[in-house]
């Protein structure tokens, strides 16, 4: 079988996508490029923004009119939570959420030969683990899916499915966790990749370690929310990954969002009762209110996990535990955190890393709103001191650190006003570049109606002045690297006519040099200069 595979979204996405492949692969079967005639895509989607989605329903149809007999499966975020939207795309033959789509090369044995769903049959949907949708390929459940697999691969099955990218020799993406228990009130991924959860430690190394024996030189952690590695068992037991699905308890249509934090606590109320605990019918034991672990004006990080989960529960293990055991790993040169809430980002980790023999010097600490008041409206778990104080700490004991961040534009409350707040915060900080999004409305968030709303021509505004400020801060990061020497791991792909090579310093500056094959997926240092820097849009 000729397998096509499309990914949408996060670096998460991607190890995942090349995780299926490669065990596709395995079992016999072609990859070809998404763009020739295939017998089956796959298109892993995303459902962070509503643009995503847009992109989601439109590469559908581009694998449809590719090959109109091949199967079609819509795997990932947008398919957990708009299933039945997306069953009714012609062409689609399967749909899986992302508790099931791991199982993919498995229940695609067990479906017709060809797909070639004109849009009025019933494709397969596999999403809810409540049973809400299930697979209806010869009724198969869930567990007849899971023993199958387990067959397939010798029973060898992680509770966690611990993936990673392959087919280049410098570097992969390796997912170590996956969902979030944060519930910010603009988010959709809760919904989508359910509670936070992860393999131990153990079994992490053990899969690292096959990494290494691959030739990888550099490994980019990769999660939904990374930090919570470790954190999970004895609040949500084996099973129970996924909260309530977001159009079970919103329908399409119905306008009966869930009730903002300040309509249910009016100013003055100490404890707000958390989103999480009001969103997951049946859940008892959430975690405390952010608030009240996180009282205004302190700049500790959460309650440590030992509190969460004492002694003896199952897997509680600290982040800081798995990044000491992973730099112990032969093979591996490099590694990097690709993305890590400030509030998880401790003081003990940012010292490991500035004296780990292979944790890089480059961070991405989410900020969304540099603004008290919208990161409040948002229920981000910190204020703009303690981002702040997490940055400054960077700089301190790594000078040379490269520093992105995530920034949302035009959420509620963002006026003018909070705007102006805004870039003043951002342009007074050590930042060296940004990822900046439009904010959108997703269904059965808290958002939809918490705050003052931003005309959507004023939100493009915002997103516009925000990328400008992002090439103002990267335009000084990169002024304040020429004529430094650092090491630089060059790439496997030779750029254009094979005439140079490129790779990225450990500080994420990507240079380029003439090609020699001998130093493919090698380190060597060298000196930045505006010769040998490669203007690049950031990944």
């Amino acid at each position: 079988m000729k397998i096509a595979a499309h990914t949408l979204g996060c670096k998460l996405n991607y190890a995942e996508t090349s995780d299926l492949l490669r065990r596709f692969s395995t079992l016999g079967h072609t990859i070809v490029d998404f763009h020739q005639a295939a017998d089956l895509y796959i298109i892993n989607t995303c459902t962070v923004t509503a643009v995503a989605e847009k992109k989601c329903r439109t590469i559908i149809r581009q694998a449809h009119r590719l090959n109109p007999d091949a199967q079609i499966a819509v795997i990932g975020c947008f398919a957990q939570v708009a299933a039945a939207d997306i069953e009714r795309i012609p062409g689609v033959t399967l749909v899986l959420g992302n508790d099931r789509k791991h199982l993919l090369p498995e229940i695609v044995g067990t479906l017709p030969a060809s797909g070639g769903n004109p849009g009025n049959q019933q494709s397969n949907i596999c999403t809810a683990p409540d049973g809400q949708q299930t697979d209806t390929t010869n009724k198969k459940d869930l567990q007849d899916f899971q023993d199958l697999a387990k067959r397939e691969t010798g029973g060898d099955m992680p509770k966690f499915p611990l993936q990673y990218s392959s087919g280049d020799r410098t570097r992969t993406f390796f997912k170590i966790q996956d969902g979030c228990d944060y519930f910010c009130t603009y988010c959709a991924i809760p919904f989508a990749r359910g509670r936070s959860r992860s393999a131990t430690i153990e079994e992490t190394l053990c899969m690292a370690r096959r990494i290494a024996d691959e030739g990888a030189k550099e490994v980019v952690l990769t999660g939904v929310n990374t930090g919570t590695f470790g954190q999970m068992d004895r609040r949500h037991p084996a099973g129970t990954t996924h909260p309530e699905p977001m159009d079970r308890r919103h329908p399409a249509g119905t306008t009966d969002t869930p009730e903002p934090m300040d309509r249910r606590h009016p100013a003055g109320t100490p404890h707000p009762e958390p989103m999480d605990r009001r969103h997951l019918a049946g859940t008892t034991d959430t975690p405390e209110p952010m608030d009240r672990r996180h009282p205004a004006g302190t700049t500790d990080t959460p309650e440590p996990m030992d509190r969460r989960h004492p002694a003896g529960t199952p897997h509680s293990e600290p982040f800081l535990d798995l990044l000491r055991g992973l730099d112990q790993i032969d093979g591996i040169q490099r590694y990097r955190i690709s993305s890590i809430e400030p509030n998880l980002l401790t003081d003990d980790i940012i010292d490991f890393v500035a004296s780990s023999r292979a944790f890089l010097p480059h961070f991405h600490i989410p900020l969304q709103a540099g603004s008290d008041h919208v990161l409040q409206l948002m229920h981000r778990r910190y204020d703009t001191a303690l981002y702040r104080a997490k940055l400054e700490r960077i700089k301190a004991v790594m000078p040379d650190a490269c520093i992105a961040a995530d920034v949302m534009a035009g959420f509620n409350g963002e006026n003018e006003e909070e705007f102006a707040k805004v870039l003043s915060f951002i342009d007074s900080l050590p930042i060296s570049y940004l990822h900046v999004f439009t904010y959108s409305d997703r269904p059965g968030t808290a958002a939809l109606r918490l705050g003052e709303k931003i005309p959507i021509p004023v939100r493009h505004e915002h997103t516009a002045r925000l990328l400008e400020l992002s090439e103002k801060k990267h335009n000084e990061f990169i002024s304040s690297q020429i004529g430094k020497t650092r090491p630089v791991l060059w790439e496997s792909k030779p750029v254009e006519n094979a005439t140079l090579m490129e790779g990225w310093t450990d500080n994420y500056i990507r240079l380029s040099r003439p090609y020699d094959p001998a130093l493919v997926a090698t380190i060597t240092l060298e000196t930045i200069t505006p010769d040998n820097l490669v203007r690049k849009t950031i990944d």
